[in-house]
């Protein structure tokens, strides 16, 4: 079985940024992590990236605020999808 693409969303913004998010459905869990899912969570302008959360092989869980790389606990889909959001929403000055 190969990955299975099972979620994808792309927004481009007036202002240029370009939020997109992709999840796959793997057979075999991503080196590093411990679900089945690999994942990839941009939001970005002029080719930058200021957020991201993405779980490479051989590095797991993690996310990236600007050029700072931290570990990730991933627990599920929707709190995958919930703390990426509340990132981006705090770079874009959005935080209610």
């Amino acid at each position: 079985m190969k990955a299975a693409l099972v979620y994808h969303d792309k927004l481009i913004d007036v202002d240029g940024s370009i939020i997109e998010m992709k999840i796959w459905r793997v057979p075999l869990p991503v080196d590093g992590s411990h679900h089945l899912l690999k994942y990839s969570l941009y939001y970005g302008r002029g080719g930058g990236r200021i957020v991201g959360y993405d779980n490479e092989s051989g590095k797991g869980d993690h996310r990236h605020l600007h050029d700072v790389e931290m570990p990730y606990t991933f627990t599920t889909v929707e709190q995958l999808l919930v703390d990426f959001i509340a990132d981006v929403q705090r770079e874009r000055g959005q935080q209610r």
